[in-house]
């Protein structure tokens, strides 16, 4: 059972930089397989989620906020139609936030972020620590996320769906599900 693992706000404006192929070069005894540049790696050798999780940190030159999750839960989560009847448009971008840990319960859905007004960020669906929603491309939309972290009582690990996607294609060319 393969591992898929997502830092959270690394690699962005230039805080908590590095350089997540060399990472996966020194984590090879794994088979550790990296997806884009926002620290997302694929884990196919067996390992417990603690011991990757205990490895990766070490070799990352600052801390981090690590989810882990296995490549069935991610697999389970996505193909449950996550996004419902939402539109794909240029202006607005499906997400998904992993959270280290399902919540006991959710606010009801959707979640809009502001409440009010135009909405700049929506939460359509949970799928237990998974998060699916869209945003808007706009400045506001980082402090948004801000806000449903602390909606949530916990930080999320951000991708855009086209990450999820490309990670869901590793999982199922190396026959890892």
């Amino acid at each position: 059972m393969a591992l898929v693992t997502f830092l959270k706000g690394v690699n962005v404006g230039g805080h908590r930089t590095f350089r997540p192929s060399i990472v996966a070069n020194q984590l090879k005894e794994y088979g550790v397989i990296n997806v884009g540049a926002a620290g997302t790696f694929v884990v196919p050798k067996r390992v417990s989620q603690k011991r990757f999780r205990s490895e990766l940190l070490r070799r990352l030159p600052f801390d981090a906020h690590v989810m882990v999750c296995t490549g069935e839960e991610l697999i389970a989560a996505a193909s449950n139609h996550p996004f419902g009847s939402e539109p794909s448009r240029h202006d607005v971008v499906h997400f998904v936030s992993v959270l280290p840990r399902a919540p006991h319960a959710f606010p009801p859905m959707p979640i809009r972020i502001p409440e009010e007004g135009r909405w700049v960020l929506k939460v359509l669906s949970a799928h237990g620590r998974f998060l699916f929603g869209v945003y808007r491309r706009e400045m506001k939309t980082i402090r948004c996320f801000g806000e449903l972290d602390k909606l949530m009582s916990t930080p999320g690990a951000i991708r855009n769906w086209n990450t999820i996607g490309a990670i869901l294609k590793v999982l199922e060319e190396n026959e890892l599900t």
